[in-house]
């Protein structure tokens, strides 16, 4: 298992599987053009692969800097392909995070998660994550 952060064409498409099963609302048609977009906003999407190379997990992020928060990573995805679930990738990405919020001085790593995805939870909650409030939204 290796963590890379995807830079290049090549990297994005691997990265689609695990992208487009997660987030299935996107348009597998616009994949690359849609992450160029958030990639030009400041997404940064890092992924796991197996011993062949295939992307086994992602996690997208990016940094802000909050008056609440100071500087801060955002987790926006984490996902790991069913396969390869129970294996550590999670836990593996996870680390990854913790390792370039060390390196950038980062005060705080957030993430939303749906209320019903307990695994998750309990990942999140075993990777030393807080339940410190709740988040709104509306559609506009």
């Amino acid at each position: 298992m290796s963590i890379k952060t995807a830079t290049t064409k090549e990297d994005l498409l691997n990265c689609k599987p695990p992208v487009l099963q997660f987030r299935t609302h996107l348009d597998p048609d616009k994949y690359l053009d849609t992450m160029q977009e958030v990639i030009e906003d400041g997404f940064r999407l890092a992924f796991i692969t197996d011993e062949t190379g295939k992307a086994a997990g992602i996690v997208g992020y990016r940094f802000i800097n909050m008056l609440r928060t100071g500087k801060t990573i955002y987790i926006d995805d984490l996902f790991v392909l069913p396969e390869y679930r129970g294996k550590g990738y999670a836990s593996q990405l996870l680390a990854h995070i913790r390792e370039v919020a060390t390196t950038h001085a980062v005060k705080q790593v957030h993430l939303d998660s749906g209320y019903q995805l307990h695994p998750a939870h309990r990942l999140y909650l075993n990777h030393g994550f807080i339940l410190n409030c709740l988040h709104f939204a509306y559609a506009v």
